[in-house]
C-alpha cells in the first residue's frame, strides 16, 4: 500500500528543513523496524528491483561464481537508461525459491544498503526512500513512524 499525500507532504517539508537530529531519530526507527522484520519472508526487493552493479562488485561476482567478467557480464547484466549495470532479469537471478540471496558474502553493494534508511544526511534520501516504500513494507513503517515522531517534535514544526 503506498504512502498517503499526508506522510509524503511531511517527509517533503523534512527534506525542505531537515532537523538536527534527524539522521539519529531516522536511524532508532530504522533499528525498531529491522528488529520486527524478516526480510526473508518478504524479498520484494530482489523480486521488483535490480541493484546497480558497480566495478567491485562485478569483479566481486565474477570471481565468486567463477566465471570472467565478460561471460559474467553477458549472462547476468544488462546496461540501464542511465548508463549502468543492472541485471538482466527480476527477479534477481540469485534469489533461490526460499527467498534466500545464493551469493550473499557477495551480493552487490546496492544490495548490501538497501533500503539506504540508515544512512548518514537522510534528508538527502527522502524520495528515494518514498520510492523504495511502494517496495519494502519496511520502509513504508519507517516513513510512517518517522512522520509520527515529526508530528510530536518542535524541532519539525512547520514554520
Amino acid at each position: 500500500m503506498p504512502l498517503n499525500q499526508y506522510t509524503i507532504k511531511i517527509l517533503r517539508d523534512i527534506k525542505k528543513r531537515p532537523p538536527e537530529k534527524l539522521d539519529i531519530m531516522v536511524q532508532e526507527i530504522h533499528e525498531e523496524i529491522f528488529a520486527e522484520t524478516d526480510c526473508q519472508k518478504c524479498a520484494q526487493c530482489c523480486k521488483k528491483i535490480s541493484p546497480i552493479i558497480y566495478q567491485h562488485d562485478l569483479i566481486r561476482l565474477a570471481r565468486a561464481l567463477k566465471m570472467s567478467l565478460d561471460g559474467f557480464c553477458e549472462k547476468y547484466l544488462k546496461i540501464d537508461k542511465d548508463k549502468d549495470y543492472v541485471f538482466k532479469s527480476v527477479p534477481c537471478p540469485f534469489l533461490s525459491s526460499d527467498n534466500c540471496c545464493e551469493v550473499y558474502d557477495d551480493r552487490p553493494t546496492a544490495c548490501r544498503e538497501y533500503p539506504h534508511t540508515d544512512r548518514r544526511r537522510f534528508h538527502q534520501l527522502i524520495d528515494l526512500s518514498i520510492k523504495n516504500a511502494d517496495i519494502c513494507p519496511a520502509v513504508q513503517k519507517i516513513l510512517e513512524r518517522l512522520v509520527i515522531v515529526a508530528e510530536k517534535n518542535l524541532a519539525f514544526k512547520r514554520r
